[in-house]
């Protein structure tokens, strides 16, 4: 009959934390609405692992309340036929279908149900309001508050805003809602389908907001809507996506002509919007790198060359690039440890004349410090053990310029001087050479010099341009 609606289950969770894997449900309500008729299913769930004091507070689930309860795995065939067949209904969905759906699959059981949001559903039939949490629909709609925050009580509060959508837009306005949330499932529930639409299938840079325009994640594809797209897909099955999707408030992209603009864009982009969930947030202000002396006794001992010292890409004797002198350190522990090279002879610890390092009496170490490995085979170890990390000079006899779509990525001793569209551009810009060395557009550019672009380069010669 028209305007009869599928069946439907109100469900909310209560939990030990926000991690699908690690944490536990520790209550589970649903109100099921089927032919008109309302069915009540709740029970607290032995969560067999701690449940935070944070938690006990806010919900007042305590480990007294649910030790003599049965488990997950004990109630699960209960719960699938409860909610087989019916649409899964929650606010913020991801959240509870993530907890309830990784749960079935530990007791191996598949869970695939229709999913609705009513964040959605709220942005979807009341667009004016700005905010659509529970609390605001509480209060906007004057929903009656049985127990907030257990999991009966706000399973209650989802049925109640379903009545009040009825009452307001009839039930043949709702169904037509249900079939426009169900085709588009995998919206974060505060971005809308016109605005994801509008995003090209092109190469770029794509930037996710959170509240007050607040720079969540900077991302780059040569294909920006499949890209996006890929990150709600994942919200259901990964922590960190659905983390992302249930914050993102607004979305913005930057289309580039090719995919190395897209790489050089993001990584200028990070470092200037220091977005709170991307991982790589580096500067190249406090770069240093080895070089390798030979010492009165022939011995190759590396330097540690400073920021202010450094000159990539002219340079020849320069092996690693670091982000700070600890992390060069590090580094060369880890070859020492490696190739057992003596720390005393890389300096990495005080050599005492005639007496072996601390390396030797661990068996970490040759001998080259008291003469049982030559002097010349430690060096050689050396060399070769840095060679994967020697930076490479620059190997053109001047600015360059790569061409990328239509446009034109001018460089020059590994630095990005900017983007030029005709040879006017570009000759302007070589002839600047302003730009400071970035190590993560060295990483892009050498790796793109040796791959697709490689036929791409075009040598700029500033003196021909000048006399022209």
């Amino acid at each position: 009959m028209e305007g009869d609606y599928p069946d439907l289950a109100f469900i909310d969770i209560e939990t030990t934390g926000s991690h699908f894997d690690r944490d536990r449900i520790t209550e589970i309500g649903i109100k099921t609405l089927s032919n008109n008729q309302t069915r009540v299913w709740e029970r607290l769930i032995n969560p067999q692992t701690f449940i935070p004091q944070n938690i006990q507070r806010l919900t007042g689930i305590t480990p007294t309340m649910v030790q003599h309860q049965p488990s997950f795995e004990e109630i699960a065939r209960e719960l699938m036929q409860e909610l087989e067949g019916k649409i899964f209904i929650a606010h913020n969905a991801r959240f509870d279908y993530s907890f309830i759906k990784a749960s079935f699959k530990r007791v191996g059981i598949e869970f695939k149900p229709k999913v609705l949001c009513t964040v959605k559903l709220s942005r979807l039939l009341f667009p004016e309001q700005s905010r659509h949490n529970l609390d605001t629909i509480i209060q906007t709609h004057r929903l009656q508050v049985s127990a907030r925050h257990r999991a009966l009580g706000d399973a209650d509060l989802l049925f109640q805003f379903w009545q009040v959508c009825e009452a307001k837009f009839g039930r043949q306005r709702l169904n037509e809602a249900i079939g426009q949330l169900l085709g588009n499932p995998s919206l974060p529930p505060n971005i809308d389908k016109n605005l994801i639409d509008s995003i090209p299938d092109a190469p770029g840079c794509y930037i996710f907001y959170g509240e007050n325009k607040v720079p969540l994640y900077i991302g780059k594809s040569i294909s920006l809507r499949n890209r996006v797209m890929s990150h709600f897909q994942g919200a259901l099955t990964q922590r960190k996506e659905m983390k992302l999707s249930m914050q993102i408030r607004d979305i913005d992209w930057i289309e580039t002509s090719g995919e190395l603009s897209a790489l050089l864009l993001e990584s200028r982009l990070i470092k200037e919007r220091m977005p709170s969930m991307n991982v790589k947030l580096r500067r190249s202000k406090d770069l240093c790198g080895w070089s390798l002396i030979q010492d009165e006794c022939g011995t190759l001992v590396p330097k540690l060359v400073s920021h202010h010292q450094l000159a990539p890409g002219l340079q020849d004797n320069l092996y690693g690039l670091f982000y700070s002198k600890r992390e060069a350190h590090q580094y060369l522990k880890a070859i020492a440890k490696k190739y057992r090279l003596c720390e005393a002879l890389l300096g990495l610890e005080k050599r005492i004349e005639g007496k072996s390092c601390f390396g030797y009496q661990v068996k970490q170490c040759t001998g080259a410090c008291i003469g049982l490995t030559p002097l010349t085979t430690h060096n050689l170890q050396l060399k070769t053990a840095l060679e994967f990390f020697k930076v490479q000079v620059w190997p053109y006899a001047g600015p360059i310029a790569i061409k990328d779509g239509d446009e034109m990525i001018v460089m020059d001793k590994w630095c990005y001087l900017g983007t030029a569209i005709n040879h006017d551009e570009f000759y302007e810009l070589a002839e600047s050479g302003e730009a400071e060395f970035d190590l993560d557009i060295y990483k892009i550019v050498k790796k793109a010099l040796s791959g697709p672009y490689k036929k791409q380069i075009i040598p700029i010669n500033i003196e021909s341009a000048i006399s022209e």
